[in-house]
């Protein structure tokens, strides 16, 4: 009987899992709403009926399976195998998720930061190729991120791997943490918009961009990205701006840790080539010669498969 391992992708809206083989291929995927009604209570009851409801109708045994990964939003503690402060959950108080996981289901369990995960997912079967030293960073709503040195993931005392709040900027835009320029506050996708707003105000050329600023237009980072593809100067700057931010912070990270990849993926690097090229050109410029040689910028290539096989990765250890 062939070993197989189970990846969980929990979201504040959805809830993704995944049957795969210990070598990483997905096999079944499915998903299910994720109800955040009364403090998140019906989240693990969810997960576990979902998971023995599936084993169920694919005919498969506990058995089989090497153990179940997730990973999660909020703070985790990797021993205990609790979760806290997922807001977006409504997991405002201690969840026990290994506890109750595998007394639901009978499975081995176990969890991590939802970041982290991706960043295993990466290394393991997308641009971080198997390498033991990769750094992935994430630009979506927000800026998160992970650090596998000597093919380990860096928790230090728990917040390891925190890029987005890497100060590229002191004093600079305020940060839903409550600092002040952090690197989330310029290179997420809301930080895109935020730096569009401000430039547009002191622009005076032709630009489509400022236009539909001017005009009241909510504008998201796609828009900034496509027309500074077409060559609208003002989305230009931003889009050089977001760079400069992601260059030298990327140089920064490297300096520290020297991994062979930064790989960077979340909805913002959907730009692909236009945003790493540039990227690329200001982490050169800021890096320290031995590691502008030896660490490399790829985009990341699992999509919203990342966190899947990165959980499911975390399951390895119970073999």
């Amino acid at each position: 009987m062939d070993k197989k391992l189970i990846g969980i992708d929990l979201g504040g809206t959805t809830i993704k899992f995944g049957i795969l083989t210990t070598a990483g291929e997905i096999q079944q995927k499915w998903s299910v709403e994720t109800n955040i009604m009364d403090d998140g209570s019906h989240i693990v009851p969810d997960i576990i009926e979902s998971i023995n409801h599936h084993l169920a109708i694919y005919n498969m045994p506990k058995e089989q399976f090497v153990g179940i990964g997730m990973g999660t939003p909020g703070t985790v503690d990797l021993k205990a195998g609790t979760v806290i402060g997922a807001y977006n959950l409504n997991w405002k108080t201690t969840q026990n998720v290994k506890k109750e996981i595998e007394q639901g289901t009978g499975i081995n369990f176990v969890v991590d930061n939802d970041a982290n995960v991706a960043a295993l997912g990466e290394r393991w079967k997308g641009a971080g190729n198997n390498s033991d030293e990769v750094v992935f960073v994430t630009l979506g709503t927000g800026v998160g991120g992970g650090v596998i040195s000597n093919g380990q993931l860096l928790h230090g005392q728990g917040a390891a791997g925190e890029i987005g709040h890497m100060n590229v900027h002191p004093n600079g835009y305020l940060c839903t943490c409550g600092g002040h320029g952090c690197l989330e506050t310029y290179t997420s996708a809301t930080g895109v918009v935020h730096i569009a707003r401000d430039k547009a105000e002191e622009f005076a050329g032709e630009s489509q961009l400022k236009r539909s600023l001017d005009n009241g237009v909510d504008i998201t980072s796609k828009d900034v990205f496509d027309l500074a593809k077409q060559n609208d100067t003002l989305a230009l700057r931003v889009v050089d701006e977001v760079c400069y931010y992601l260059g030298f912070a990327c140089a920064n990270i490297a300096a520290l840790t020297n991994p062979e990849y930064i790989v960077i993926g979340g909805g913002v690097s959907a730009a692909g080539d236009f945003l790493l090229t540039r990227v690329a050109t200001y982490f050169e410029k800021f890096a320290f010669p031995t590691i502008k040689n030896t660490t490399h910028l790829r985009l990341a290539e699992l999509g919203n498969d990342a966190g899947l096989i990165g959980a499911a990765s975390l399951a390895l250890k119970f073999n």
